[in-house]
């Protein structure tokens, strides 16, 4: 079955206005809207990296016990939690490389090559 969504546990966690701490959540896979709707933003033509607020608020869709996580949530976690969500984010959402078995025209001998092609 395809993955769409990954759990995670921040290693500081949010405190909420009561005090309250919520570590565990839930981050779904972007879609290119997640990533092209920001854009638009007043906030993010003003601040370019203002983006990756707007981008983790709208794909997390779980933080502890809170009922929904917005711009607001992202702007008052901790620096190490912001850090760690940033690294998920880019991991879960990264391209797959493939690897293609041939044969090298010069030397007869077999190889892989990774697509999408990486360096040059």
């Amino acid at each position: 079955m395809f993955q769409t969504e990954f759990a995670f546990e921040l290693p500081k966690g949010y405190v909420d206005g009561n005090g309250t701490l919520h570590k565990k959540g839930i981050m779904r896979l972007a879609t290119a809207g997640d990533e092209i709707i920001p854009m638009k933003d007043p906030r993010v033509q003003q601040n370019p990296s203002y983006i990756t607020i707007i981008l983790l608020a709208r794909v997390i869709v779980k933080l502890g016990d809170l009922s929904h996580v917005d711009t607001r949530v992202i702007e008052n976690l901790f620096t190490a939690d912001l850090a760690f969500l940033q690294d998920l984010y880019q991991k879960i959402n990264e391209m797959d490389i493939y690897t293609i078995k041939s044969v090298c025209p010069y030397c007869g001998e077999q190889i892989e090559i990774a697509w999408p092609f990486e360096g040059e």
